[in-house]
């Protein structure tokens, strides 16, 4: 199999069984070290496992294999956001909004974080309606709308 067929099949296994999508998307980066979505998708396990430094390696690999996508950018955010590093995470949220503007995912990340922090931000209740709107995920959606017309807090 080659990494892109390795890397689709760890896919669809990252919800249901992480071990063995790690070891497909290792086997994935044997055979082709610079395939960056094997990259994004071994962060993406790290994370779910909460091996944070190993999920940053791997997300940084794929963000300078794959600079015009969002994902590496949004993983690695998510990433950095776990691990404390709270202006870093924005940084990284808002580097995928500039390769793909109107990103749902790195606008709900960036939301999160200026509510949690309590920043002024002028662009916070534009986000907030549009995840309230557009959110597929009942819980965002829920709270985009439980923060429409509030000031701070969660």
């Amino acid at each position: 199999m080659e990494a892109e067929e390795l890397t689709r099949e760890a896919a669809d296994l990252i919800d249901s069984d992480l071990e063995e999508a790690e070891a497909l998307l290792r086997r994935a980066l044997a055979a082709d070290i610079f395939f960056g979505p094997a990259h994004n998708n071994l962060g993406v396990v790290f994370l779910k496992r909460k091996m944070l430094y190993e999920a940053a390696n791997e997300l940084e690999w794929a963000r300078k294999l794959m600079p015009g996508h969002p994902d590496p950018k949004l993983n690695l955010a998510i990433t950095l956001e776990q691990a404390g590093r709270g202006e870093e995470a924005i940084a990284e949220y808002t580097a995928a909004l500039e390769v793909y503007p109107g990103y749902l995912p790195a606008i709900q990340g960036l939301a999160r974080a200026a509510v949690r922090d309590g920043r002024e931000e002028a662009r916070l209740e534009a986000w907030r309606r549009r995840i309230a709107l557009e959110s597929p995920e009942p819980g965002w959606s829920a709270w985009g709308r439980a923060k429409l017309g509030h000031a701070g807090g969660d």
